[in-house]
This record gives structure tokens, C-alpha cells and sequence, in this order.
């Protein structure tokens, strides 16, 4: 109960906390961490880069441009999914979730309190890579190719929809975490879930790929130009991504609760 405990305040006592008593725990473990800063900020540079890459390498100025500079937060946001893994998995590595569970009994308060941290952080951090990669590929425009600006139709909504789903796929693997408990199993499940079965499904069944959550991030709310009939438009992207986090998250609860430490 040391983390805990260490927070605690007046009339604080273990199986007492209130949820922004929780929270702040939770936010201390997060920042105390080297890793996640690490990781946050390799995805802010790898998202960046490939959009220079992509930039100087674009000749049709008639594509979706701000769809190329948004390109390098599809490979980001596996980054920011193993990052949600990790925040509640390593817990159970460690053996800090009895400490955890014996101060705050209430454990869907924890995984609340889980989320709603990592889902600001990550937030934050997908927000800084969609609007810095947005500018740095438009900037990288070459062959007398004008970049495009926030104030055209459907790009202002594309880059700030990239940036939440960092948010979104970092709370999937959070939930996935309290499911499986195990890092490498649950990291397996993400890879396997988001990226290689979106592969599959895209070649066998074209009108469910729609709905797989990486096509949805890649084909739904990153584009402005949408031309294929078997993708969501970018509202109803983002709805089925918030379902699919909803979902995990409620299993991950449920699972929380039900199971020893």
C-alpha cells in the first residue's frame, strides 16, 4: 500500500478514497515513469517523420493531402496501444495491484481512474503528433504542390480526429491489459485485433473492413476526400471506436472485479 499511501491525506484511509484521490495516484505512477515519456514522444517524432517522408515524395497535388501527412499516426498508435497495456499489466508484474486493490477496494473505480488519466495523456500527446505531422508534411510539399490549411472543408475535423484516436486505441489497450493481465499476451491480442486481422478482413471481406479499427483511423477520420462506399464516414468512425474502447473497458471492469489479484 505504499503508493497509496503516500497520498493520502487527512481522512484519506485505505478503502476511503474518492476518485480524484485515486486519480492522482494513478497520474503519479504515469509521469514517474521514464517509458511513457519515451514512448510518447518517439510517436510524436515517428508520426512527424513519415510525414516529411510522405511529403517529399507526393505528385499529385489532386490526393487527400492532409490524408498523406496523417499517414504516420496509423503505425504511431500501436506505440500508444502496447503504452495502455502497460499501465495496467505492469501492475500485476510488479505485484503492485494488491497494493493497489487493498487501498481502493472499489476496483472499477481504479480502472476508471486508469482511463480517464491515460486517456487525457494520450489525448494530449496524439493531438501534438496529428497538427505537428499535419504542418511539417505540408510543409515537406514539393513539385509547386500547395499544402492544405486548417481552414479547408473536412481537414480541421481530420487532424483533430487523429489525434483522439491515439486516446481511443491507448484505452483499448487498457482494457485489453485488465483482461488479459499479461503483457505479452495482451500486446499479441492488440497487434493481432487492431493491425493484422484489419489486413485480413480487408482482403476477404471488403464490406466488414469498414469497420476494423485501424481501417477505420486510416480510411474514416483521417480523410477529407472519402471515395470508398465500404468505410464509415468520420463521425461514425470515431462512434465505433468509442465502442469498441467502451466495450473492452466495461469486460476489463468486469473481469477486475470478479477476479483475485
Amino acid at each position: 500500500m505504499t503508493m497509496a499511501a503516500t497520498h493520502a491525506g487527512p481522512g484519506e484511509r485505505a478503502g476511503h478514497y474518492r476518485y480524484r484521490h485515486v486519480a492522482r495516484t494513478e497520474w503519479v505512477k504515469l509521469r514517474s515513469l521514464r517509458s511513457t515519456w519515451w514512448t510518447l514522444g518517439i510517436t510524436v517524432c515517428g508520426a512527424t517523420a513519415m510525414a516529411v517522408v510522405i511529403g517529399l515524395n507526393t505528385r499529385n497535388a489532386g490526393g487527400d493531402l492532409t490524408n498523406n501527412a496523417l499517414a504516420g499516426v496509423v503505425p504511431g498508435l500501436l506505440l500508444t496501444g502496447v503504452l495502455g497495456v502497460l499501465m495496467m499489466t505492469g501492475e500485476y508484474t510488479s505485484g503492485m495491484i494488491r497494493a493497489t486493490l487493498a487501498a481502493v477496494p472499489r476496483r472499477g473505480l481504479v480502472l476508471a481512474a486508469k482511463a480517464a488519466v491515460f486517456g487525457i495523456v494520450a489525448l494530449a500527446a496524439g493531438e501534438a503528433a496529428a497538427f505537428i505531422s499535419f504542418v511539417a508534411g505540408g510543409a515537406a510539399l514539393r513539385h509547386d504542390i500547395a499544402a492544405p490549411a486548417l481552414t479547408q472543408p473536412g481537414v480541421l475535423r481530420s487532424v483533430l480526429l487523429a489525434g483522439a484516436s491515439f486516446s481511443l486505441v491507448g484505452l483499448l489497450g487498457l482494457g485489453l491489459g485488465a483482461i488479459v493481465r499479461h503483457t505479452a499476451a495482451a500486446i499479441a491480442v492488440l497487434v493481432g485485433g487492431v493491425y493484422l486481422a484489419a489486413q485480413f478482413v480487408g482482403a476477404m471481406a471488403p464490406g466488414v473492413a469498414g469497420y476494423m479499427p485501424v481501417l477505420i483511423i486510416a480510411n474514416s477520420l483521417t480523410t477529407t476526400k472519402p471515395e470508398n462506399p465500404h468505410f464509415l464516414s468520420p463521425w461514425a468512425g470515431l462512434g465505433m471506436l468509442c465502442l469498441y474502447a467502451a466495450v473492452v473497458l466495461g469486460i476489463g471492469a468486469w473481469l477486475l472485479a470478479r477476479r483475485d489479484a
